[in-house]
């Protein structure tokens, strides 16, 4: 298994976005800089918000795109191209609909499962080998009302189920950068 160089967490910039089911990513790498005592800087040349951490002696990245979730992929492959990380030492936190709120996942490569920023990923590494963390959101029940869905915050009593999730994953995530993905999900799934 390989150490994790790069989390990217998805999300839409903007502060209209802030609250949305979608940008469980966000959320996540921004409480695990917050951890770290780390903040976001503005990358043009990344089309994204970088922060670096130290995980176990080990330089981590942190990405949050900023050129919306569709698109999530030109910044994810311009840090891992600058920096030459290869997509299994890539971690992406995304919002999953096949998971109920409080649901949380990690699992290796894979399909994209209709969601963009995915997707996106996908298309410009050439390469679905990379891990996932996701972020269960649940799911509206009609497919023509996801994009409604994942744009608008959380019901009152999802928050927390998804809030603890997001804390479950925190506490693997030093196994995850650590390249003991196994280990990390014993914990996380059982």
């Amino acid at each position: 298994m390989s150490e994790i160089r790069l989390i990217v967490g998805l999300g839409n910039p903007g502060r209209e976005h802030e609250a949305t089911r979608h940008n469980a990513g966000f959320w996540w790498v921004d409480a695990y800089a917050d951890a770290h005592v780390s903040g976001f800087r503005a990358e043009n040349k990344f089309h994204g918000e970088l922060a670096r951490v130290q995980e176990n002696g080990n330089e981590v990245f942190l990405l949050k795109p900023q050129t919306f979730m569709n698109n999530s992929g030109r910044a994810v492959g311009a840090v891992a191209q600058f920096y030459r990380i290869t997509p299994d030492q890539i971690l992406v936190v995304h919002d999953e609909l096949d998971l109920p709120p409080g649901g949380v996942k990690l699992k290796f490569g894979g399909g994209h499962g209709g969601h963009n920023g995915l997707k996106d990923i996908i298309a410009q590494l050439g390469d679905k080998d990379f891990w996932r963390l996701r972020i269960g959101i649940g799911h509206p029940g009609e497919r023509s009302e996801v994009v409604g869905y994942v744009l608008n915050p959380a019901r009152k009593e999802e928050q927390p189920l998804i809030n603890a999730a997001m804390q479950r994953a925190a506490e693997v995530a030093p196994l995850i950068v650590a390249g003991k993905q196994e280990a990390a999900m014993l914990k996380l799934h059982s």
